[in-house]
């Protein structure tokens, strides 16, 4: 895959090239520092017009938004990318170029989380500032795929896809990481494409993706940059355009068509191997609360009995499991240290009117243990398994910690434990730095007194046999934790996660393309870990997914808002949200191993090597080739 520079200076033409008349040059004479002056200004690249850029950078971010939700063209993801990678090829920047494309993320970040927007008015200002956070990786990405090309002579076909898939990597771990809309996840309904995630995780789909973008960018004629705006008027003088083309792009499209078969072919061939085991029936209760209804103390009762209707009519499919979205039971759950003292106990209580006037309602909340005793209930009555979305609330001497929970709770032993959720939802579970920038607080729907404390340890949990391990909301979108996870149960065979369990509260969101991306970006989780997952989310989109990342029709889902059984998918093919339901099917279990689960990010992690060598390198290379001569 090598490359080459083509200069327009063999392009001039011939009775300039090539003269016999005199030709009089009126510099012959002039002063050195004069001269000198003149060298150096005819060295300075022309460069092209800004107007290119911007039609560059908009494209990109109209194909982008439009091959994820909620349009899913997903073949406009092979194809997002070229504009950019038109502006990589052009050895000399368009003016205003990175300001362009910066631009052109921008606008593609703000219309893909426009969703963000509908949770709480506070909202609007944490999507500007995820979006203008969001929108730096496009610009980052053609400097760090130009310093490739151009200075390190790295091939276009893979300075790309390295560029593009390390600052993927470094997007998931910075500022608590975000690791949706990923480029790969475009391709989520071509089932075996993303079986490579179980060997590199999503981020290999994404490189072949944006490898095969290169690609095709390399075979772009020459005159469409003339015709784009994307090189500089030819001139006489000594600025040089430069482009880079592929030396032999027959070779490249063969190796290129090589590697996307060999994919096609792994997928095939790790389909083939599946052989899903039928695992525990799983009950899946969906209710349909926003998220106004749900933080209203007022309405506890209501979203309470509706759960129970649903669970009642979820136990007439005999589950042996059954599970609750994310904080669905509305009233929290205590627990006290044994050796915690009333005394010591009243010392923690919040500096709130109604507990320093009745210090009495303090104590009893901690020592009353209704939620308990009625889930521990619930689980004998339906004879099945619960594993209940709730707020922890626990107190021992060195304080008292509330925590975004998943509790379990057996028939015939009660309960069994709990999760408290690690991976924290930044303003919307936690605000950074607010002791320090209190202001910080205005972009929270709860204000600077609410907190939620962040967990320290994954956990399993097993019934009848079946060990599974409960992941709580965006959990579910994060590669590298949930594959931890499954790493750390797999270190001792003993404790291997039969599946993943989701508990999610999506009522933010309002049946928005939310709902569906996130579902999306679980289905990777699956296929990385070869592990199923089950779903249960408010409002939906509740699912079962199985170890090849495939959303499966349950067996039964029951309408409660309709009065019958009904379709997972409505007449459009869309999966059903924003309804009251009831999933119930049988876990497919899935006995293939993950490499990704063994090795963990090791491809991921050398295309961010290469980013930031690219990054440290790209400025010296730059000084040094600027260096005067003597």
């Amino acid at each position: 895959m090598t490359t080459s520079v083509m200069s327009t200076d063999d392009q001039l033409p011939a009775q300039t090239r090539d003269s016999d008349s005199p030709v009089i040059d009126p510099e012959a004479n002039a002063d050195p520092a004069v001269q000198r002056i003149i060298d150096r200004a005819r060295s300075i690249p022309v460069q092209a017009p800004a107007r290119g850029a911007w039609q560059m950078a908009g494209l990109t971010a109209l194909t982008m938004w439009a091959a994820f939700t909620p349009l899913e063209w997903s073949p406009l993801g092979w194809l997002s990318l070229i504009p950019l990678i038109l502006l990589i090829r052009v050895r000399q920047p368009v003016r205003r170029m990175y300001w362009a494309v910066y631009g052109g993320g921008l606008v593609w970040a703000l219309a893909s989380l426009q969703w963000m927007r509908l949770g709480h008015p506070t909202m609007y200002i944490a999507l500007l500032a995820l979006s203008v956070y969001v929108a730096v990786y496009l610009p980052l990405f053609v400097a760090i795929a130009r310093v490739g090309v151009h200075r390190l002579h790295v091939p276009v076909a893979l300075a790309v896809p390295l560029s593009w898939v390390g600052l993927e990597f470094v997007r998931a771990h910075a500022v608590t990481g975000f690791s949706w809309y990923y480029l790969g996840h475009t391709q989520y309904r071509w089932t075996d494409l993303i079986q490579i995630s179980d060997l590199v995780g999503a981020y290999g789909v994404s490189f072949l993706v944006a490898m095969i973008s290169a690609v095709v960018a390399m075979l772009v004629p020459l005159a469409v940059f003339d015709r784009l705006k994307l090189v500089p008027p030819e001139t006489t003088s000594a600025g040089v355009r430069t482009i880079v083309c592929a030396a032999r792009p027959r070779l490249l499209v063969a190796l290129c068509l090589f590697v996307w078969l060999a994919v096609l072919g792994y997928g095939f061939a790790r389909r083939s191997e599946a052989e899903f085991e039928a695992g525990p029936r799983v009950a899946l209760v969906q209710g349909n609360f926003t998220s106004t209804v749900k933080h209203n103390p007022n309405s506890w009762r209501d979203m309470l009995e509706r759960h129970d209707r649903l669970t009642t009519r979820a136990v007439q499919e005999q589950p042996d499991l059954i599970v609750w979205p994310e904080t669905m039971f509305p009233f929290p759950m205590f627990e006290v240290a044994d050796e915690l003292t009333d005394e010591r106990l009243l010392s923690l209580r919040p500096d709130i009117p109604e507990f320093r006037a009745r210090p009495d309602l303090w104590l009893n909340q901690w020592r009353d243990p209704q939620a308990r005793n009625r889930l521990e209930s619930d689980s004998r009555r339906t004879n099945a398994g619960l594993l209940i979305g709730i707020e922890a609330n626990v107190a021992d001497e060195s304080g008292y910690r509330q925590y975004n929970s998943s509790a379990f709770f057996r028939p015939e032993l009660g309960y069994q434990g709990r999760y408290d959720k690690v991976h924290r939802v930044i303003f919307g579970e936690y605000i950074p730095l607010k002791d320090t920038f209190p202001w910080l607080a205005r972009f929270s729907p709860y204000g600077s007194a609410f907190e939620i404390n962040a967990g320290t340890k994954a956990v399993t949990f097993e019934y009848a046999g079946w060990r599974f391990a409960p992941i709580i909301c965006f959990e579910d979108t994060v590669p590298h934790l949930v594959r931890e996870l499954a790493a750390s149960a797999s270190r001792n065979h003993a404790d291997a996660i039969d599946f993943f369990v989701n508990q999610t509260n999506d009522g933010w969101f309002h049946g928005s393309s939310e709902l569906d991306q996130h579902l999306i970006t679980a289905a990777f989780r699956c296929v990385e870990c070869r592990t199923p997952m089950v779903r249960a989310v408010n409002t939906g989109v509740s699912a079962f997914i199985d170890g090849n990342g495939v959303v499966r029709s349950p067996d039964v889902f029951y309408d409660a808002d309709a009065g019958h059984r009904s379709s997972f998918v409505d007449d459009s093919g869309s999966w059903r949200k924003q309804l009251n339901a009831v999933l119930v099917d049988h876990v497919p279990l899935d006995s293939r191993g993950s490499l990704y689960v063994r090795c963990g990010d090791w491809f991921a992690g050398t295309c961010c090597f290469f980013c930031l060598f690219a990054a440290l390198s790209g400025p010296l290379l730059g000084r040094r080739r600027h260096v005067p001569r003597a």
